[in-house]
């Protein structure tokens, strides 16, 4: 039976909802009432701004011929490399080079690096009678120029994206689930190596999983060789750090060593979601907010303004959007039959939802503070484009699917 794919609404509706709750909770976020007194900041009204640009963007998208789209992928990909080493000679903001400004707009290239990436990745990934050996190598030789650049900023953040992004093209890409672990695994040795029992229970773990992908003795020797040494050299590489650095360090990871200065952040915004019980405080009458103890309520942080102001309820309720919408896209994921493609859904979703991830789990104390703002909530035109756009790639990629049986 031939049957003719249609537009995807359900996931335009899902974007569009959680665009207009971004756009309250920014609003809200902006403002200020102590007393008889109120003010609002225009972000909400910028916010605004940028959903208009990116609906027109979207629809051009939409309309543009998919063999031009393909063909400017690779030109973009290296043109965003070119701003990303120009951007390290801007002048610094809080300490990082990652913004151009030209004429009062911010333009962050690390935003636009995280899709043009993902499509540049995909196209050699996808490529026909590509041994498994080769996809690796050149997904990481694709995702390694950006990630250093970036990381030179510095925006270590950003940089864990891209990783998470090519672990999910990886996985869409049919690439075997032990080549996965192998790259994983000295990530998770650096993690264990300040404590020996986990140290050996994670080398157990590892060892029996490689034995149950019925690798060579030499393949687990190696790799258990090199995740061992991981682990006697870091409490080598920590020693050699100075006390400060080793501050640092620890206060990242547990924001309470430091209340009143890197950790205050993350502390302040615990107690805002904590403060708003089930029901919270009510729209505009957030008390951390309009005091002005949560910093960046408007971005970063602006899932403990909802939290404070709308309470539990309101929280899943915004939870429970995005859960929907990522549930959507992994069912238009299963659809898409041309491999590059569905590689390219796969390294979107997997950079949306670990972001989501990572900026919840911030606001509420559980993961140490990253920079990495809330998709499609928190207030930002690079970032509420580029997430915006990715998603319209998507739908385009589901309007275009033509006949098929």
């Amino acid at each position: 039976m031939i049957k003719k794919r249609k537009f995807d609404y359900s996931i335009a509706v899902l974007l569009l909802l959680l665009i207009c709750l971004g756009i309250v909770s920014i609003y809200t976020a902006s403002a200020s009432k102590i007393g008889d007194q109120f003010t609002v900041k225009n972000y909400w009204w910028k916010q605004i701004i940028f959903t208009a640009i990116l609906m027109a963007a979207v629809y051009l998208l939409l309309r543009l011929p998919m063999p031009i789209f393909e063909a400017l992928v690779m030109p973009l990909y290296f043109l965003n490399l070119a701003l990303l080493l120009g951007v390290l000679f801007t002048p610094a903001i809080n300490g990082s080079h990652r913004w151009f400004s030209l004429f009062g707009i911010n333009y962050q290239p690390s935003e636009s690096a995280k899709l043009l990436t993902i499509l540049f990745t995909a196209r050699f990934l996808s490529k026909e009678h590509l041994s498994e050996f080769r996809q690796l190598i050149y997904g990481i030789a694709c995702v390694l120029p950006p990630v250093v650049l970036i990381a030179i900023e510095p925006d270590v953040g950003t940089t864990l994206i891209f990783l998470v992004s090519l672990l999910a093209m990886y996985v869409a890409a049919g690439v075997p689930l032990f080549y996965l672990v192998l790259l994983v695994s000295p990530v998770v040795s650096i993690v264990v190596s300040f404590h020996w029992f986990a140290v050996v229970i994670w080398l157990a773990i590892l060892i029996v999983l490689l034995m149950r992908f019925r690798l060579s003795w030499v393949t687990i020797t190696v790799a258990s060789i090199i995740n061992l040494f991981l682990v006697v050299i870091m409490p080598v590489f920590w020693n050699s750090l100075k006390d400060y650095q080793q501050n640092r360090i620890l206060t990242f990871i547990d924001p309470s060593r430091d209340p009143l200065g890197a950790g205050y952040q993350i502390i302040q915004a615990k107690i805002a979601v904590g403060s708003g019980a089930a029901l919270g405080k009510g729209f505009l009458e957030g008390t951390q907010k309009n005091m002005n103890f949560v910093p960046e309520h408007h971005t970063d942080f602006i899932f403990s303004i909802i939290g404070e102001e709308f309470g539990f309820i309101g929280s899943m309720f915004l939870l429970l959007v995005f859960f929907v919408f990522f549930w959507r896209l992994t069912v238009a994921m299963r659809g898409i039959r041309v491999t590059e493609r569905r590689i390219v859904t796969a390294g979107i979703f997997g950079y949306l939802v670990f972001q989501t991830f990572i900026n919840v789990g911030m606001n509420i104390g559980l993961l140490p503070t990253t920079g990495i703002p809330l998709p499609f909530i928190s207030y930002g035109g690079s970032n509420l484009l580029m997430n915006g756009l990715a998603v319209g790639i998507i739908l385009k990629y589901l309007n275009e699917r033509g006949f098929m049986k």
